[in-house]
């Protein structure tokens, strides 16, 4: 039985987190939100895909992540005469012991770095489709585990570039989030050219964390504490993109799971332990919008699926708290008031929650008996 008092597991988190930030944001200047979705991505247990144009880092970024963490590393070049049993393996016929030996594939590693992953063919990206999903390969009716924590980077080139195949719907759907770098400030780009103009910042990066620190820290994650209210706001979400007229395919009951994975993590990287409606809201366009299709009619309006999903935002409604009782009549006891308890809207006692008092602080003060858990309150 795990208690609710776990504020030393935050800390960790929060520290562990922080050093890793450090390390990454040396390497890429200039993007902090950007490294925070990474880390976000890394603690909810999902895949990360880059989607930006040329040079402006995006493997550097996929890069020093798995560089400031001790585990194992692959990277894979996707080009187009890549085969699929260059990422999951093939089985090799041993003449000595008469039988056939498998030979793991680059997917066998905790951090995947894809390079450019949509200059392959439909037909190869499909090998990631079960390693991505049920963290496993299946060879010859064997199914291998591949280790934890397990995550792909990937990056790719918009799809309007030459030698690019479109991601199918199948595989962009198992990315937890999209994010786009962008190109970097004038004064980011001034540093940029001090760092990097003589060696690579990534020739000095060390681990700052060990592999079995980021699995405890996802388990850590994982008893994060998500209200209903909150976790039916994310499924409100996720279905109005079903039947907006802007959309011909909406998002997976697999991108709410997502979405709520995510919020999580974030909320743990905040240094609370129960999530916020303001986690949902901030990642719903990285975690929703690469899922969605446009219709021809919101193609030729010029209507992304960006767009689209902060239309959904702004048109539905946020859980609030329930307002605070009105405080009763001077000299009379409210009904059902216990002794010794507080009476609304007078003097809180110690020991007693105040209508929006949050038990952990560090959030607002609104909201929180909705959002978070009382003191005495057990996790299962």
């Amino acid at each position: 039985m795990t208690t609710y008092d776990d504020r030393a597991s935050l800390t960790d988190l929060t520290t562990t987190a922080e050093r890793v930030r450090r390390s990454v944001e040396g390497v890429i200047e200039g993007k902090p939100e950007v490294v925070r979705l990474s880390l976000t991505v890394l603690l909810a247990e999902g895949h990360l895909l880059i989607e930006d144009v040329p040079g402006v880092g995006k493997t550097m970024l996929a890069k020093a992540l798995a560089r400031s963490i001790d585990c194992s590393v692959r990277r894979i070049q996707f080009t187009p005469d890549l085969l699929p049993s260059d990422i999951t393996g093939v089985s090799v016929y041993d003449q000595q012991r008469r039988e056939f030996e498998f030979k793991p594939g680059a997917i066998f590693a905790q951090i995947v770095i894809g390079d450019e992953i949509n200059r392959a063919s439909p037909k190869t990206q499909s090998a990631l489709l079960e390693s991505m999903e049920e963290r496993q390969v299946t060879m010859d009716g064997q199914s291998y585990e591949l280790p934890s924590p397990f995550m792909v980077v990937a990056t790719q080139n918009p799809v309007e570039m030459e030698g690019t195949y479109p991601l199918p719907e199948a595989q962009r759907d198992r990315f937890m989030a999209r994010v786009s770098i962008g190109y970097p400030s004038a004064e980011a780009e001034l540093q940029m050219l001090d760092v990097h103009g003589g060696v690579s910042p990534l020739d000095d990066l060390q681990p700052v964390a060990h592999a079995h620190d980021i699995v405890k820290l996802i388990d850590a994650v994982r008893e994060v504490h998500v209200a209903e209210a909150v976790r039916r706001y994310a499924v409100e979400l996720v279905a109005a993109t079903r039947t907006h007229p802007d959309l011909r395919l909406g998002a997976s009951p697999r991108a709410t799971l997502h979405l709520l994975r995510a919020a999580k993590a974030s909320a743990a990287l905040s240094g609370r332990d129960y999530a916020l409606p303001d986690d949902v809201q901030a990642l719903a366009v990285a975690v929703l919008a690469h899922r969605l299709l446009p219709t021809a009619q919101a193609q030729l309006n010029r209507r992304t699926a960006e767009q689209v999903v902060r239309d959904i935002l702004q048109r539905t409604p946020v859980p609030t708290a329930a307002p605070p009782a009105a405080a009763p009549p001077a000299g009379r006891m409210p009904g059902g008031h216990v002794p010794g308890g507080p009476v609304p809207g007078g003097p809180v006692q110690p020991g007693h929650l105040a209508p929006g008092h949050l038990p952990q602080g560090g959030g607002p003060a609104a909201g929180a008996p909705l959002y978070g858990r009382r003191p005495d309150a057990r996790r299962p």
